[in-house]
C-alpha cells in the first residue's frame, strides 16, 4: 500500500489530514491548517496538473483571459478574496479604492453599450434601458418571498413570466415594438441564466433566492489573471504538500484502516486514487465540485453516504456556463464599447423556443464582454449557459468559429466582416473533475440542502469523531457559486479541525 510520505514519525504527532481538490476552497483549508503546529501531515490531492479549479487563467492573444472565474464579486472589506488579493498586491489602485468598494449594484450587470437585433439593425438603447430596469426591478422583487408564508411560484423564471405579462397589459406602442421589447427581455433572461449557471431559470427555486447575499462593491478583474491568487496561496504551502494528477476514485470511511509504516495505528478513512495508490486519514476534507459528485454519488463513497445527504446532492441545481474568446485583428466596435448585447427579434421569454440544438444552440448566446485591449489584440468574450452551452463543447473549433463568423456579419449587418483571427472556449461542462460551473438552488431545494452537504461525516459523532468535511462553493450556503463562498467553505472546515485538536484556538482571519 502507497503511502502518504512523513509517517515514519511515531504516531501521536497530530492528525493526517487529506484535502480533496486544489481549487480554491481546499487551497484555503490547507493554507489554514498548515498554518496551525497541530497540522504537519497534510497533503492536497489535485485531480489535475495544476492548482485553481475553477479559477483558471490563461496566456493567450498575447495577454491573460480568465477561462474560470471571472470577476471578484462585491469587492469590499466583507470579501475574503478581495481581502487576500489586496495583501498579495493583485489589484489595481482603482480596484481597491474605497469608493468603488461603497458601490452598490444590487448584483446587477451593466447596460450593453451597443445592441444588435439577429435582423442586422441596432436596438435603440432607449428601449434596452427600459427593459433593463424593468427586468432588474423585478429579479430585486424576487428576492423578497424568502420568509414569505408562500412563493407566488415555484421558480423565479415562473414568477418572471407572471410579472412580464402583467407589464404588457400597460404597453403602449405598436406591435412591433412590443415584440421587440419581448425580445430584449429574452436576452436578460438568458443573462441571468448565466449568471445563475443554469439553463432556465424555471429551475432556480424562488422561496430561497433572496437567500444569496450581494456583497457591496463595484465587480472587478485581476490585471494579471485570477490565477495569482490561487497560485499565490499554493506557493505559501509546505514543499510536497499538492499532489497533482492524483485523482480520487472512492473514499472509504468509518472504518479501521492500517498501513505498514504505523504500526499499531489505525485510521477511520482511507482515500483510494484511480492510480491505485490508498492514502489513510484520520480527516479528508472534500472539496470537489457538486458535478464531480452528482456524476459518482454511487462510487465515489464506501460505505454510501447518509440517505438525506445524498438527496441534497441531487437535489441542489449545478449548470453550465461557458465562455467564447475570439480574437480580431481590427475591431468592428466603438472604442468605448464595452458590451454588445445581441437580441433574438423573434423570441420571448414568454413562449419555449424548441427548434433542435443542432440549429439553436446560438441563440443562447447573450452577447459579448469587450475585454481590456492588450495590444495588438482585441478580444471578445462571449457567454452562453445551459444545455445549448454544453452542446457547443461537443462541437469543433471550426463549427463554432463560423457559426459565430456567420452571426456576428447578420446582426451588425455586414456580410463582409473579417472573421476573427483565432478563437479559445471553455468546456466546464466536459471538464471530467468539474462537469459544470457552479451550483445554484433548484426548485424542490432550498437553503437547507445545503447546509445539509456542508455537514461532515459521520452524523452520529458521539460514537466516532470528524472524518469527512464538505467544503467548496455549494457548501456555502448564502456565497454559494462564488470564489469567495468556496474560500470561506474551506476555511470554515479547517477551523473545525483546529477547534477539535486544539478547542482553545482562536481561527485567524474572518468568520463570515
Amino acid at each position: 500500500m502507497e503511502s502518504s510520505g512523513g509517517n515514519t514519525e511515531p504516531s501521536g504527532r497530530g492528525p493526517r489530514v487529506l484535502v480533496v481538490g486544489g481549487g480554491i476552497a481546499g487551497l484555503g483549508a490547507a493554507q489554514r491548517l498548515c498554518g496551525h503546529p497541530t497540522f504537519r501531515h497534510l497533503r492536497v490531492l489535485e485531480a489535475t496538473a495544476r492548482a485553481g479549479g475553477r479559477i483558471r487563467s490563461e496566456r493567450s492573444f498575447g495577454g491573460v483571459v480568465e477561462v474560470g472565474a471571472h470577476w471578484i464579486h462585491g469587492p469590499s472589506q466583507g470579501n475574503p478574496v478581495f481581502q487576500l488579493a489586496a495583501k498579495y498586491g493583485l489589484l489595481g489602485d482603482k480596484e481597491l479604492s474605497e469608493e468603488n468598494q461603497l458601490i452598490e449594484t444590487g448584483g446587477h450587470l451593466n447596460l450593453p453599450s451597443v445592441s444588435y437585433a439577429s435582423s442586422g439593425v441596432s436596438v435603440s438603447l432607449e428601449l434596452v434601458a427600459e427593459m433593463g430596469s424593468l427586468f432588474y426591478s423585478l429579479i430585486d422583487q424576487t428576492r423578497e418571498f424568502l420568509h414569505a408564508a408562500q412563493a407566488p411560484a415555484p421558480s423565479v423564471g415562473e414568477y418572471l413570466k407572471m410579472e412580464v405579462s402583467q407589464h404588457m397589459a400597460s404597453w403602449t406602442e405598436d406591435e412591433e415594438t412590443k415584440k421587440l421589447k419581448l425580445a430584449i427581455l429574452n436576452n436578460f433572461f438568458n443573462v441571468e441564466c448565466c449568471v445563475s449557471g443554469t439553463h432556465s431559470m424555471d429551475l432556480v427555486a424562488l422561496a430561497p433566492f433572496g437567500e444569496y447575499t450581494v456583497l457591496p462593491g463595484l465587480d472587478c478583474t485581476f490585471p494579471g489573471g485570477y490565477q495569482g491568487l490561487t497560485d499565490r496561496i499554493a506557493a505559501s504551502l509546505p514543499q510536497d504538500v499538492m499532489v497533482f494528477n492524483k485523482p480520487v476514485k472512492t473514499l472509504h470511511w468509518n472504518g479501521s484502516f492500517q498501513e505498514a509504516g504505523s504500526p499499531g495505528e489505525t485510521f477511520p478513512v482511507l482515500v483510494e486514487c484511480e492510480d491505485g495508490g490508498c492514502f489513510p486519514a484520520h480527516h479528508v476534507v472534500l472539496t470537489v465540485p457538486l458535478g464531480f459528485l452528482k456524476e459518482r454519488l454511487d462510487t465515489f463513497f464506501e460505505p454510501p453516504l447518509p440517505a438525506k445527504k445524498a438527496e441534497a446532492i441531487r437535489k441542489i441545481g449545478f449548470g453550465t456556463n461557458n465562455k467564447i474568446f475570439l480574437e480580431f485583428k481590427e475591431p468592428f466596435w466603438e472604442p468605448d464599447c464595452q458590451i454588445i448585447q445581441v437580441v433574438w427579434e423573434d423570441a420571448s421569454p414568454l413562449e419555449d423556443s424548441a427548434p433542435t440544438l443542432q440549429d439553436a444552440w446560438l441563440r443562447k448566446l447573450i452577447g459579448f464582454l469587450v475585454l481590456p485591449s492588450f495590444e495588438p489584440a482585441h478580444v471578445l468574450c462571449g457567454f452562453i449557459a445551459g444545455l445549448e452551452s454544453e452542446f457547443m463543447e461537443t462541437l469543433s473549433d471550426d463549427e463554432v468559429l463560423q457559426s459565430l463568423t456567420h452571426v456576428l456579419r447578420r446582426v451588425t449587418g455586414n456580410p463582409q466582416l473579417p472573421a476573427p483571427k483565432s478563437m479559445l472556449r471553455s468546456r466546464w461542462h466536459s471538464a471530467p473533475y468539474t462537469r459544470g460551473s457552479y451550483s445554484y438552488v433548484a426548485v424542490g431545494s432550498t437553503g437547507d440542502d445545503i447546509d445539509l452537504l456542508a455537514q461532515p461525516l459521520p452524523v452520529d459523532r458521539e460514537k466516532a469523531q470528524l472524518q469527512i468535511l464538505f467544503a467548496g462553493e455549494a457548501t456555502h450556503r448564502t456565497f454559494y457559486s462564488t470564489t469567495h463562498g468556496a474560500l470561506l467553505s474551506g476555511w470554515r472546515e479547517a477551523d473545525r479541525l483546529i477547534t477539535l485538536w486544539d478547542p482553545q484556538a482562536q481561527p485567524p482571519g474572518p468568520r463570515l
